[in-house]
């Protein structure tokens, strides 16, 4: 420790020092640390004191690193990666006993928490971790021992453990039309909320829904959102008509705040499926936690 005391250059000037060699540029390495150009020169003038070599030669509206620069920059940007990795690993720990339960975003946060609750009343020796998400499990960035998603989406390697079938309509306010009360062809006179159509997200879109209806009508232009919570936020506050996934939405149609403006409803066989991270480790408690989610999908 003693040894590290006396020969590490003093640490607040390493990060400016990182940034700058990378970058070449003062400029643009106190952008990137949120400090002000002159703050970052005078970290760098610092380490040059300390080590009492030049680190860089500066040029008109340029610096470039000196050999003495290009070896220490090597050595600390080594040094930082490797703290930095580290330290990722170590915020990534989790206790053992969590289960951790990834779930499509709006599949959370329609379906799954107002269901939370009663899980905890009769599973309270149960720690339930749950990680929601816009992107499907094939681009997954989070670990996780179970995963709820559409059964549409990528999953990349897994299979479900079960899927169970749900069907998919569209959807309003209240305030925009009443109860069945359109026909595929009057969508193109309202505002259609669409989520952002790309073919790798394996998302239902409006193309999609039409043909699987049958119906032979010009999909309908408007707004187009990133992600399926906001579409519905949006169809909540009377902006348009949305697809609906019944069983994410089920709760907001039984309370009247959103309702079907028409009858066709595109069936799923493979709605809503369930996955394990790890299916030939699937303990105890973890298929506890799979026996309640098929109890609660398959009474929905």
């Amino acid at each position: 420790m003693n040894r590290l005391r006396r020969s590490l250059p003093p640490l607040a000037t390493l990060l400016p020092f990182e940034a700058a060699a990378r970058l070449e540029s003062f400029t643009q390495a106190a952008a990137e640390l949120s400090m002000t150009q002159a703050a970052v020169s005078r970290q760098i003038r610092a380490l040059e004191d300390d080590l009492g070599l030049a680190l860089f030669e500066r040029r008109h509206r340029a610096v470039v690193l000196t050999a003495a620069g290009e070896e220490l920059a090597r050595a600390v940007a080594s040094g930082l990666e490797t703290m930095a990795s580290s330290a990722e690993t170590l915020r990534s720990r989790r206790d053992d006993d969590d289960i951790v339960l990834l779930a499509e975003l709006y599949v959370a946060m329609y379906w799954l928490i107002p269901r939370l609750p009663a899980f905890h009343a009769s599973h309270p020796d149960l720690r339930l971790r749950v990680n929601a998400s816009t992107q499907p499990l094939s681009h997954a960035e989070t670990a996780f021992d179970l995963a709820l998603q559409c059964g549409t989406r990528p999953a990349g390697a897994l299979t479900p453990i079960y899927s169970v079938p749900d069907a998919v309509f569209p959807v309003c306010s209240p305030a925009i039309a009443g109860q069945y009360s359109l026909t595929p062809a009057d969508l193109a006179d309202y505002d259609i909320l669409h989520c952002r159509d790309d073919p790798k997200d394996g998302w239902l879109s409006w193309n999609d829904w039409l043909a699987g209806v049958g119906a032979r009508v010009a999909t309908p232009r408007g707004a187009t959102f990133d992600n399926y919570p906001v579409v519905i936020q949006s169809a909540l506050m009377g902006q348009g008509i949305a697809l609906g996934w019944q069983r994410g939405l089920e709760h907001l149609i039984d309370t009247g705040q959103l309702v079907r403006p028409l009858a066709a409803a595109m069936n799923l066989p493979r709605g809503l499926s369930v996955y394990s991270a790890a299916p030939e480790a699937i303990d105890t408690n973890k298929q506890r936690v799979i026996d309640w989610l098929h109890a609660e999908l398959v009474g929905a």
